[in-house]
């Protein structure tokens, strides 16, 4: 499959406002996508490489008639984002064994029929401390929150406001240089969705909105920076930082969240609330 005749579409500055078609099409782009993931789960064992990872995220994509849509966008070289311990987002496969005691974030986007299933998660390998345990659990918490926030009539501000007060009442912090985005047939659109703010700030949600929510947490302080590959984003003072994300989409009532794991593998067993 041709990676720009899927990606023919472009961000323009409206916010999108999407019918049916499209919470069908993205309900079956992010059923893919969580199998995808439900598919590395138990492949994420010390000694094992995130180059294997995203050799087998590669060959699921190709076996579904998807495209993995991280490959080759804007230079980014593999199929998946692995980010190991203090690597905060935009971790790159490589051929180095993840070994006993890391935290690792799994970030998979797929192009189904044009529509982008965008999600990750956080896996423990082997057996993680119960610190990256926690941070792990409080980033899951302060995804569903944000989530609970999503429905019409809130705003922006109050998705990231949720977020926030959780996860800095858990004596952690948000990471501040990244958000979540719109999505669809754009990989990234509007709106952008801060995981930290005020209620009742930013845009008003309405009926049709599809976006991702996608905190990333730290256990130090929330600055990070970027290194020379140009994408690898880590904590400046190497403290842990976990992720989860779901792409959802508002609906009259709430939202719908196409990014479930079919398995029930989107809550890992490590979570307790």
């Amino acid at each position: 499959m041709n990676l720009e005749i899927a990606r023919a579409r472009k961000r323009d500055n409206r916010i999108p406002i999407h019918g049916p078609e499209a919470f069908a099409g993205m309900h079956k782009a992010g059923k893919l996508a969580a199998e995808a993931l439900d598919l590395l789960a138990p492949k994420v064992q010390p000694g094992v490489t995130t180059q294997e990872l995203d050799d087998l995220a590669f060959e699921f994509a190709m076996d579904h008639g998807a495209c993995p849509a991280p490959l080759n966008y804007r230079g980014f070289p593999k199929s998946i984002c692995t980010s190991l311990n203090h690597v905060v987002c935009h971790g790159i496969p490589n051929d180095k064994p993840m070994r006993d005691g890391d935290i690792i974030n799994i970030d998979v986007t797929l192009i189904v029929d044009t529509w982008h299933g965008d999600t990750s998660r956080m896996f423990p390998v082997g057996n993680a401390s119960r610190r990256a345990e926690r941070l792990m659990d409080v980033t899951y918490k302060s995804l569903m929150l944000g989530i609970d926030a999503a429905k019409p009539g809130n705003t922006t501000g109050d998705i990231g406001a949720a977020i926030q007060r959780y996860a800095e009442g858990e004596r952690c912090s948000i990471v501040q240089d990244f958000c979540g985005h719109g999505l669809g047939q754009v990989f990234h659109d509007r709106p952008n969705i801060l995981h930290y703010g005020a209620p009742g700030e930013g845009v008003k949600l309405q009926p049709g909105m599809i976006f991702t929510i996608e905190p990333m947490v730290n256990l130090g302080r929330p600055k990070v920076k970027v290194l020379q590959d140009g994408w690898t984003a880590v904590t400046r003072d190497r403290s842990l930082s976990a992720q989860f994300e779901h792409s959802i989409g508002i609906t009259e009532t709430g939202c719908e969240i196409f990014t479930l794991s079919p398995a029930g593998l989107h809550c890992p067993p490590y979570v307790t609330t």
